[in-house]
């Protein structure tokens, strides 16, 4: 459930009544994730592990869309949800839980939700999955459905692929949505831009820093910044444990923010959860370093937490760490300098840190 601060909208004073409802619209398949914690080395065959910690989530592209609507954005999710238990709760903890629109989305009879099973430990991760492709949705007389018409919105984040073209990336694009893209390992081997086909409608281009350079040919990820942004009008790589490097082709400005040190119990949805702020700060027209921080920010908040949509920050997580950081006596002033623009967004925290959200099981038939 959601315990965001109320009533903070990052694109106030921006909207307008002939703007889209739909912020943010996305895609894709819905797993249902449990998630181990607190083991101290992966499992060995043969042997049983006991973890200190589990929880269950809403996962794969639910990772994405639950940090975008924690950080204020009118989020609309078009997946396939299964008939079984897992899909029930599924759906009622993102639509309930978290405001997020599923009138595009649709249950499926018959089919079984799909499931992934993450073993946290050692600042990394092990995932089991399992699952089935659902099958497409009825499409009713009266016209299309998705994903020939994605709805109205100010952006929508797509997930590249060699040799693959989504028919609503560019629908979208032509509606006036910025397009905001990853990508993952090219398991061709060929690592060619120009297989990327939706690449031509995307706003923003946000691969890590080995991606980047494969695709680009260069041996340094500010070099492979560079050279996508003579594809895209914004490029943005990840640089992991030193931060993010952007480069906006319109402007020829460039930032780099270096990354703030955690302790990682789980880095599952963490790349989901910096798209995420870096969609938020963009839509808000910030400074780009900004972007970046924010991203950077809410990424390494959520690697705190175990789980992918379980951990996504929201604004009370954001106001806490705000109001705690600055009480170390140590702490660099030009650190919290670079912060300094989240005093206007952020009211005094209204609950003490850490703070949780992570719950052990799929759900309480009462309330805790």
């Amino acid at each position: 459930m959601s315990t965001d601060i109320p009533g903070i909208d990052p694109l106030d004073g921006l909207r307008a009544p002939q703007d889209p409802d739909c912020d943010v619209f996305l895609t894709g398949t819905v797993f249902l994730d449990i998630v181990f914690t607190g083991l101290d080395s992966a499992p060995v065959r043969g042997t049983e592990s006991w973890a200190r910690g589990m929880g269950s989530s809403p996962g794969g592209v639910a990772n994405m869309a639950t940090a975008l609507a924690r950080l204020g954005l009118h989020t609309s999710l078009a997946a396939a949800f299964g008939d079984d238990h897992y899909g029930e709760y599924c759906w009622d903890a993102l639509e309930q839980g978290e405001g997020i629109d599923l009138s595009m989305s649709h249950t499926v009879p018959g089919w079984h939700s799909p499931v992934t099973v993450s073993m946290a430990y050692e600042g990394e991760r092990t995932m089991v999955s399992h699952g089935h492709e659902a099958p497409g949705p009825v499409v009713p007389d009266s016209g299309p459905a998705f994903p020939c018409c994605p709805p109205r919105a100010r952006a929508a984040v797509a997930s590249l692929a060699p040799g693959r073209s989504e028919p609503w990336v560019a629908t979208a694009a032509r509606n006036g949505a910025r397009i905001f893209a990853d990508v993952g390992w090219d398991e061709t081997g060929r690592w060619d831009l120009d297989a990327l086909a939706d690449l031509e409608h995307c706003q923003a281009f946000l691969p890590n820093a080995e991606e980047a350079m494969r695709y680009t040919r260069t041996d340094c990820p500010r070099a492979a910044a560079h050279a996508l942004a003579e594809r895209v009008p914004l490029a943005v790589v990840t640089l992991g444990a030193e931060g993010a490097y952007a480069v906006d082709s319109a402007t020829g400005a460039s930032a780099e923010v270096p990354a703030i040190e955690v302790e990682a119990l789980d880095p599952t949805g963490a790349g989901d959860v910096f798209v995420a702020g870096f969609v938020t700060g963009t839509l808000a027209d910030w400074p780009l370093a900004d972007r970046l921080a924010f991203a950077g920010l809410t990424a390494a908040l959520s690697v705190q937490e175990f789980g992918g949509s379980l951990s996504a920050p929201g604004w009370a997580e954001i106001a806490a760490w705000w109001q705690r950081i600055r009480t170390f006596a140590d702490q660099d002033p030009a650190a919290l300098r670079r912060y300094a623009f989240l005093e206007e967004l952020l009211p005094a925290a209204a609950r003490p840190w850490p703070l949780r959200r992570a719950v052990p099981t799929i759900g309480f038939r009462h309330p805790a």
